[in-house]
């Protein structure tokens, strides 16, 4: 049985397939899918969740490249468009140059708000509970991110899961 997620999916791809406008907001494409009958709606205000829906299911949607890397395919960048503010999606194996680099700088800011809302999070409990050490948030990720590569690495050279060792993982959160 077919997932939701890639039944969605699935359906944006039928989006372009059609050849409706792309890249394209999920509310065009719930449009689409609305009008075509892909997708049982009544009521207007149930439009966003088919948008919602779908573009949780396009950032689930990942590909191997040539060099045998995971790569999420599909990507949003926010644009103007008649004095509105948008949210296209395109597939990184077509996209232009200039929409995936507003798609990595929009990626990239909502990973710093997530940063700075732990951090707030991490703040407020520390102010709450003086009489305990405080706990330091660190919010550097290079480690962290050459670590993943290495795994990366080894799980793709292993040959069978009894062969993956167990890697041990920095402590991002410290306590000073």
């Amino acid at each position: 049985m077919i997932t939701k997620t890639k039944q969605l999916q699935r359906m944006a791809e039928e989006y372009r397939n059609a050849g409706q406008r792309w890249p394209a907001t999920m509310e065009e494409i719930a449009d689409w899918a609305v009008e075509e009958k892909r997708y049982d709606l009544t009521a207007p205000a149930l439009k966003k969740l088919v948008a919602r829906e779908l573009a949780q299911a396009l950032r689930n949607e990942f590909f191997t490249d040539d060099q045998g890397r995971r790569v999420r395919a599909k990507h949003p960048a926010r644009v103007r468009r008649g004095g509105r503010q948008l949210m296209l999606w395109d597939d990184i194996r077509t996209a232009s140059r200039h929409h995936m680099q507003m798609a990595f700088q929009l990626r990239r800011r909502c990973i710093t708000y997530e940063c700075k809302q732990v951090k707030t999070d991490v703040d407020s409990y520390n102010d709450a509970h003086p009489e305990e050490r405080p706990i330091r948030m660190v919010l550097d990720f290079r480690q962290d991110v050459k670590e993943l590569e290495i795994e990366d690495i080894i799980y793709s050279s292993a040959n069978e899961p009894s062969q993956q060792p167990e890697l041990s993982r920095d402590v991002v959160l410290e306590t000073v």
